[in-house]
């Protein structure tokens, strides 16, 4: 394997606990809410949900292992954040990946037109 594809092996597999954490659709919606208000806190992030404060907080902690946000003190309150080079990063495995797909399709359209 060359190097170049062992270094992108090991930038996917450093990507794949972003994807993981995504993959949850009560985490998606909390990174959507972040992305769309900005730092806010568990109340806040609860607020019309329909789970516990006990699991939101749970799931930011798994956002968090990720990568994806980040959680401050500020007085009394805990305000959680997006970490936006992490979204980058997974955006652009998505468009590398869109990329490759994109290049076998026309290769397998000049194969069959050929």
């Amino acid at each position: 394997m060359s190097p170049r594809r062992r270094k992108a092996r090991r930038g996917l597999a450093d990507s794949a606990p972003v994807f993981s954490a995504l993959g949850d659709p009560t985490r998606l919606g909390l990174v959507a809410r972040l992305c769309a208000s900005g730092p806010l806190s568990i109340v806040r992030l609860t607020e019309g949900a329909r789970v516990t404060r006990q699991a939101v907080t749970k799931h930011l902690h798994v956002l968090a292992g990720a990568g994806l946000v980040r959680g401050t003190r500020v007085g009394r309150d805990h305000l959680w954040e997006i970490e936006p080079s992490r979204l980058d990063e997974a955006r652009r495995w998505l468009d590398h990946i869109a990329g490759q797909w994109d290049e076998t399709l026309g290769r397998l359209k000049d194969s069959l037109e050929g």
